[in-house]
């Protein structure tokens, strides 16, 4: 098998992983806000089963719930139910909503649900391809080269299922190859454009990926006082320690004598 075609079946994988992973985050923010606004009763019908079982005593939800923490001078009659569903249940299940909303925005989640629209065996649906290139790649295509691609798009929806060659693919990635390979590369110029924008997407975020892994690394609770510039300098040298492991001693030696002049002279081995 080519390099090319390993290339580009990995590619695939991970962007239909991508696109599986943020399917499952999606349904589970839906399952967790629906635990939020119905789950209360349920629950408390268990936990008082269990107390039951086992002897625990369970308040009386409609007294006053009394906290020390709680201000003395903090006027609100605040109940033991509307503590427990409210200061506990709920606050818990808005921190992990609140968490999954900060990883997975909106805006992250619309993309790859416009990208799986390039995807051959899926509906065409030629409105998303269009925002998907205008909306996430506005540096990539002009203007004019918007309006190419719409047009385009008109000509790739009829002539795509009568090509004996395109008719077949099944993914994204041999989707690319298969236009590549037909010479409808020069046809459909804009449209391949923006086949190898989505998947090189899983590649271009691999850099921030090892920017924050290498983090957790170097910035350790016993280096939790390190300044951001030194802190750069160190990520830079971890995350790109290949080059760095080209540069010898005495380079990096001449490069910090002429950095300025110092009191003591770095001579040369």
């Amino acid at each position: 098998m080519k390099k090319t075609d390993k290339l580009y079946q990995a590619l695939q994988r991970k962007s239909q992983d991508i696109v599986n992973a943020l399917s499952l985050v999606s349904t589970t923010k839906s399952l967790i806000q629906n635990l939020r606004d119905e789950g209360w009763q349920s629950l408390f019908v268990k936990v008082v089963s269990f107390c039951e079982n086992n002897n625990i005593q369970v308040p009386e939800m409609s007294q006053s719930y009394k906290d020390i923490i709680r201000s003395l001078s903090e006027k609100d009659n605040v109940t033991v139910e509307h503590h427990y569903r409210v200061d506990v249940f709920f606050a818990a299940i808005d921190s992990q909503l609140q968490e999954l909303n900060s990883r997975f925005n909106e805006s992250v989640t619309e993309l790859l649900r416009l990208s799986v629209a390039l995807n051959p065996k899926d509906p065409f649906n030629k409105a998303d391809i269009c925002s998907l290139g205008k909306k996430f790649y506005p540096l990539d295509f002009t203007e004019q080269e918007n309006i190419q691609l719409k047009s385009e798009l008109q000509h790739y929806e009829l002539d795509f299922p009568n090509d004996p060659q395109l008719k077949n693919v099944q993914t994204i990635a041999e989707l690319c190859r298969g236009l590549q390979e037909t010479g409808r590369v020069k046809v459909y110029t804009m449209l391949d454009r923006l086949i190898r924008l989505v998947l090189t997407l899983p590649v271009s975020t691999v850099t921030s990926e090892r920017a924050f892994s290498a983090m957790k690394i170097m910035k350790t609770r016993l280096r939790c006082s390190i300044g951001d510039d030194y802190l750069k300098s160190c990520l830079i040298l971890y995350i790109e320690r290949e080059i760095a492991y080209s540069f010898t001693s005495d380079e990096i030696t001449d490069a910090f004598a002429v950095n300025k002049r110092r009191r003591v002279q770095l001579l040369p081995h």
